[in-house]
């Protein structure tokens, strides 16, 4: 479709658009848990991928209400959302371990996401171990990695998570990483929940290799949220916005109306697309508040993922051991 988003909701949003009307292979369910709205867009066939461009499976998408990067309780309840979402498409035993990475670059707010998320799970895989009978019955193991990029350490991030799940054999994994969106207004806002893997880098036109159970043979369950934008795509959609606002203060039927309404959106989008990257080079645009909101989406992920992988204990005491 020549725009980058990694988010299913807004992949369906684009094809139905082109399509005008519902996409063969592909189902949706919207609902609410409270004020958050959760649509779930499933992948059913061959078709739907085909359309999609994303693989068949489930993708669940969480939007964030408003302030909840700066209110405790309304993060709590994304936690708790997520939680939810979480433990419907996870089928794990007490005894089974989840392994959590961290995908991203850590030198790099925008990209720091996963290992920040990393560094508040937690984690008792060493604990089962060394001191089983310190450790509660219910309390599942659970271990983290933050492999870093290959740009760091030379190495393709699934060789690493390749290498570590071929030695501890883990049962899940949930991988958490910053996306791209095609929507200003989703970035930093969203949540997706899959469960098909992920390739790391591809919103942002660095894709690497791929970490799903294709690869690994262990189910792989991908955690994101958009915090960069491709800036074509936000000139894009300014000048549509100009050029709508100009059509509707144009008198309908005026020679000046039927040319705003005549012009082909698509060679529009394809020549921005052309004109800006030698202009301004391949450039992604963030917030200016990114630091903070990374740090709050860290603690909002990382709770929901400890609350899904440790049913036993409730947020407070996976609190208590954390701090």
């Amino acid at each position: 479709m020549g725009i980058r988003t990694d988010l299913a909701i807004e992949a369906r949003e684009l094809c139905q658009k082109d399509k005008n009307g519902e996409i063969p292979g592909v189902k949706i369910e919207e609902y609410n848990d409270g004020d958050i709205k959760i649509s779930n867009v499933r992948i059913i066939d061959e078709i739907g991928e085909k359309t999609m461009g994303k693989s068949i499976g489930t993708y669940i998408t969480i939007e964030l209400p408003e302030f909840a990067h700066y209110d405790s309780y309304s993060m709590e309840d994304v936690s708790k959302v997520l939680c939810n979402e979480l433990r419907l498409i996870t089928k794990l035993e007490d005894s089974m371990t989840a392994m959590v990475v961290g995908l991203g670059n850590w030198n790099v707010t925008p990209d720091a996401l996963g290992p920040k998320v990393v560094s508040k799970i937690m984690v008792t895989r060493h604990l089962k171990q060394l001191v089983p009978d310190s450790i509660d019955e219910g309390i599942r193991p659970v271990c983290t990695i933050a492999p870093g990029v290959l740009g760091i350490t030379g190495i393709e991030t699934l060789e690493i998570v390749k290498g570590i799940v071929e030695k501890i054999k883990p049962n899940l994994i949930i991988c958490v990483d910053a996306l791209a969106s095609r929507k200003m207004e989703r970035v930093n806002n969203t949540i997706q929940i899959g469960n098909t893997g992920i390739s790391p880098g591809s919103g942002v036109g660095n894709k690497r290799m791929e970490i799903s159970e294709r690869t690994l043979g262990v189910p792989v369950i991908a955690v994101g949220v958009p915090t960069v934008v491709d800036a074509a795509t936000m000139a894009n959609d300014t000048i549509d916005l100009v050029i709508d606002e100009m059509a509707n203060q144009a008198s309908s039927g005026s020679e000046f109306y039927n040319m705003l309404k005549s012009i082909n959106r698509k060679e529009k989008q394809k020549m921005i697309e052309e004109i800006l990257p030698p202009s301004v080079g391949n450039l992604m645009v963030t917030p200016k508040e990114v630091d903070m909101v990374i740090d709050s989406l860290s603690k909002i992920i990382s709770s929901g993922i400890n609350m899904a992988l440790q049913p036993a204990l409730n947020l407070d005491e996976i609190n208590k051991y954390l701090n």
